[in-house]
């Protein structure tokens, strides 16, 4: 079965930090850039940071740049997103997506979605 699942997310106090996780079943991320992506209720989906598979270049959103990295372990087919000091507005789901490219992925070409995790932030 192929899939792509996000986990990691829960409930933190403001300031607090989550790590993510996104690991792929029934095929390898070694080829793929990986893009983190969150979606508030009644709020677009929103690109947070993304690694590319090719040279191991990254981007951050403005917004997290600074308090969040993401890495790769190949080894375990997974992707991560470090997030530090949390803010309330920063609460939503969060998505994984797999692309050719991290150009790929912010243009909307995706070649598979993970199911998504909950970030809760209390203020």
């Amino acid at each position: 079965q192929v899939q792509l699942v996000a986990s990691g997310g829960g409930l933190v106090q403001t300031g607090g930090s989550l790590r993510l996780s996104c690991a792929a079943s029934g095929f390898t991320l070694d080829y793929y850039a990986i893009g983190w992506f969150r979606q508030a209720p009644g709020k677009e989906r929103e690109g947070v940071s993304c690694i590319s598979s090719s040279d191991g270049s990254t981007y951050y959103a403005d917004s997290a740049r600074g308090r969040f990295t993401i890495s790769r372990d190949n080894a375990k087919n997974t992707v991560y997103l470090q997030m530090n000091n949390l803010k309330p507005e920063e609460m939503a789901v969060y998505y994984c997506a797999a692309g050719q490219s991290i150009a790929h992925i912010f243009a909307g070409s995706v070649d598979y979605w993970g199911l998504g995790t909950q970030v809760t932030v209390s203020s």
